[in-house]
């Protein structure tokens, strides 16, 4: 049986700041990487957390396939739009510095928008659209990834887990953040399943021969060696609308790529022609709508909670205790979490092990 045990935000928002900065990451990068990862497990977003640190990474950095300092060049600049080149730095770095300046853009015309080439994995989508809905806007951002997503009628993983994710703020005690994959799911939440030792739904991951893959590990291994397709959001083929996650996984990879001239499809798999790895070279967009260029943003607020009260309220399937909207479940995450802290396996407890010797952080006392 596999044994959970927790430990506090503080101390591992402040290892993983000090392992970054052990690793080359300048001090203020590493607090906004260490805040971005933090911040996903405050939520109950596992696959994006801590869990993620070692290997998207840190192991990727000592690959020499991501830099530790981050060149945020302005690419082109104007009134309420820019394109920027994170030249394979910290992708939540560039993502929190993008999406602040489509903040700023927004505040004096309205909306601003900011597009992003060659950036790496930046964490959850959600902590930057509340980044926008904390400034009383409307935030939206999209970033494309290793090729995962079959085009519905095909077995070959092409687009990636691509989020369109929406921030809007509401007069409740958290703000409305739909953000999720455009396919049915996600490598991390498969990386979950295998530290927890679980097996993944039939209908999750095909593999080349039309065939259900259950087994996590075998999963990974698959997706990576490009023999095995993450269903797009909706299911396989059109009887349940498959063709939906696949068309939103295409809008995504197209804002990602075609406006800032980045990579897409397959030039993200990480690896050359020779097989050996290299920088993935992501993409991202972001958005910001200044709310009160349309309406008081009061208002906006009041009447957005309204819509998700009255959702909430409405009639519950038989057997189900309540009805939820999105950006409920991981404030009530983070509730539920604030006095507890992170909850650990065996798995990342070996991990956190393993990095603290490793970087003779001696001064670390965990609760395993």
């Amino acid at each position: 049986m596999i044994k959970t045990e927790y430990e506090s935000f503080e101390k591992l928002e402040s290892f993983m700041k000090d392992v970054f900065i052990k690793i080359g990451v300048p001090p203020e990068d590493a607090a906004v990487c260490a805040d971005i990862l933090i911040e996903s497990d405050k939520r109950g977003i596992d696959s994006h957390g801590i869990g993620r640190f070692k290997p998207i990474y840190i192991d990727r950095i000592k690959d020499g396939i991501q830099n530790p300092l981050t060149n945020f060049q302005i690419v082109k600049d104007h009134l309420a739009t820019a394109v920027v080149d994170g030249h394979d730095g910290m992708g939540h770095v560039i993502g929190k510095k993008s999406m602040q300046m489509a903040i700023d853009k927004a505040k004096k015309h309205g909306l601003g928008m900011v597009v992003v080439r060659n950036s790496t994995h930046y964490g959850i989508a959600g902590y930057y659209v509340t980044m926008a809905a904390d400034a009383g806007m409307i935030g939206i951002t999209g970033t494309n990834a290793r090729p995962s997503i079959a085009p519905t009628f095909g077995i070959e993983n092409m687009l990636g887990t691509n989020p369109l994710t929406v921030g809007l703020p509401s007069d409740e005690d958290f703000p409305f953040v739909l953000d999720c994959a455009t396919s049915v799911s996600q490598r991390g939440k498969i990386e979950h399943y295998e530290r927890i030792g679980k097996d993944l739904p039939a209908g999750w991951v095909i593999n080349r021969d039309g065939s259900a893959e259950t087994d996590p590990s075998k999963a990974l291994d698959a997706l990576t060696k490009g023999r095995a397709a993450l269903a797009p959001l909706g299911g396989l083929g059109e009887d349940t609308a498959g063709y939906k996650g696949y068309g939103y996984a295409t809008v995504v990879e197209i804002l990602c790529a075609a406006l800032q001239q980045g990579q897409f499809l397959k030039a993200l798999d990480g690896l050359d022609s020779n097989g050996n790895k290299v920088p993935y070279r992501l993409g991202h967009f972001f958005m910001a709508i200044d709310i009160s260029a349309f309406v008081e943003l009061d208002r906006f607020k009041k009447t957005t909670g309204d819509i998700l009260r009255e959702l909430r309220a409405s009639a519950r399937a038989p057997g189900q205790e309540r009805i939820y909207t999105a950006g409920e479940k991981e404030y009530l995450a983070w509730f539920s979490r604030k006095d507890c802290g992170v909850p650990l396996n065996d798995s990342l407890k070996k991990t956190l092990k393993a990095l603290k010797e490793e970087y003779k952080l001696d001064s670390y006392e965990f609760n395993f």
